[in-house]
């Protein structure tokens, strides 16, 4: 199935009757390409003999309207207009989605508010953009949308975005929109807690954390046509300040697929210099002229301006899909077997990535294998053979209790590296270290081990 619709109601029988008819008549004039009924008809009258699937296949859908037990005329509507009803076990907004997401069957999922704010003649416009991201937002607060609202829910809006984007360093102007297409993928395995509103906020800082693209469409949002807002001030206010608390914590830590990115424009001033010197020293190293394979690449900005050709790999997927934006092809790999061919690069980089994992030489076997002779390898790790780096590990361990430090399992010194090294026939052309503590070295391999 091409899409589920996913309706939270509650007392929203009328509106539903309403509704349900127009939301039919759009769905079954979209096709799997993502036109309209009478961009359909006019690609079918001028191509149609020329191109005869141009105009693709009629969209598979189902409507589930996620009911919590009201005691209107909602099922009765739903059954007449051609919906399928479930009635939530978890209560809230929170219990509807989860509820709706659990029992979709489509590839996409698109919620939407059973109180005609949400005018299905937009879904058209949000279909067509499916394939430029994972989440699509009908978005107010983006250059075009407009939001017909009373002026105090306007700015309590307003406030709201902009206190969650800011803090949450999130690249979203609407963050608190329910009108939104979902592909599946990204709502698999996500642990999600919030009940209310805010529900929304969890699952779209959730899925940025996974590294998923979110693009927003200007959207004009309109009063409800009956009835009255579920909303509750005060439960409302709290639940939010609930779940900004906990998505701070992970949007701070490394389970957030931009943590690399981020750091480098940290308001951390260490973090924020620790960063952008690896960068300079890393940069100034590579050769600006031969492609580089750059294994554990994460999500850091080095990534993006490596020379052209170059490749990111890394066993992390939600640091590989956040690293799409930097355009350069990424491969889903381990550095204890690279999926490269032999003497396949010219230059390799593999920056903080030795430190975390287990000890042992078939990295170091790797990265020399992959190597032609004569290449260039950047590698950087902590020296654990300076007290430097010892004072610094267990103050940023003390201090930053979600970050990288409790994930270096395996320690070395300069000595014991270049030892290693030397086995697999490098030579050290260069070192240089970050507050005397981070080492970062330059090698040639001039021999095979």
């Amino acid at each position: 199935m091409d899409l589920s619709v996913v309706i939270p109601a509650l007392h929203e029988a009328d509106n539903l009757a309403k509704l349900l008819p127009r939301l039919h008549e759009v769905l079954s004039g979209l096709n799997d390409q993502g036109l309209s009924a009478g961009e359909k008809a006019e690609l079918g009258r001028s191509n149609a003999e020329a191109h005869p699937s141009d105009t693709g296949r009629a969209l598979t859908y189902e409507i589930l309207v996620v009911d919590n037990h009201s005691p209107d005329e909602t099922c009765s509507v739903c059954e007449e207009k051609g919906a399928i009803v479930l009635q939530q076990d978890a209560l809230g907004y929170g219990g509807a989605l989860w509820a709706g997401f659990a029992h979709a069957k489509g590839d996409y999922i698109l919620t939407m508010d059973a109180d005609l704010s949400h005018l299905p003649d937009f879904i058209p416009e949000m279909w067509k953009q499916r394939k430029n991201a994972e989440l699509v937002i009908a978005s107010r607060y983006v250059k075009g949308g407009k939001a017909d609202m009373p002026w105090y829910r306007y700015v309590l809006s307003i406030i709201l975005n902009q206190v969650y984007t800011r803090l949450l360093s999130l690249p979203v102007r609407d963050i608190s929109s329910g009108f939104r297409l979902y592909h599946v993928s990204i709502l698999r395995g996500l642990e999600l807690r919030s009940a209310d509103f805010d529900a929304l906020e969890e699952i779209l800082i959730k899925c940025y954390a996974k590294g998923c693209r979110i693009l927003e469409i200007p959207f004009r949002y309109v009063p409800r046509d009956e009835g009255k807002s579920k909303v509750k001030l005060l439960q409302f206010g709290l639940s939010y300040l609930r779940t900004l608390l906990r998505m701070w914590r992970l949007r701070n830590s490394i389970a957030s697929a931009d943590y690399d990115a981020r750091a480098y424009d940290s308001p951390i001033f260490l973090q924020r210099y620790w960063q952008r010197r690896r960068y300079d020293i890393v940069m100034k190293m590579i050769r600006p002229n031969l492609p580089c394979l750059d294994i554990g690449c994460g999500s850091s900005r080095i990534l993006g301006a490596l020379p052209s050709h170059s490749i990111g790999l890394d066993i992390n997927n939600a640091k590989l899909l956040y690293s799409r934006r930097y355009g350069c092809p990424l491969v889903a790999g381990s550095a204890f077997a690279l999926p490269v061919p032999d003497e396949s690069f010219d230059q390799l980089l593999c920056s903080q990535v030795i430190e975390h994992l287990v000890q042992g030489t078939q990295p170091f076997q790797e990265m020399a294998r992959v190597l032609r002779p004569n290449g260039h390898l950047v590698l950087g790790t902590p020296d654990y053979g300076r007290l430097n780096w010892l004072v610094i590990e267990s103050l940023y361990r003390r201090f930053a209790p979600d970050a990288y430090g409790d994930e270096h399992i395996t320690h070395y010194t300069r000595g014991e590296l270049l030892e290693i090294l030397s086995g697999y026939g490098f030579e050290v052309r260069d070192t240089r270290y970050i507050c005397g503590g981070e080492m970062i070295l330059s090698l040639v391999k001039v021999r095979s081990a």
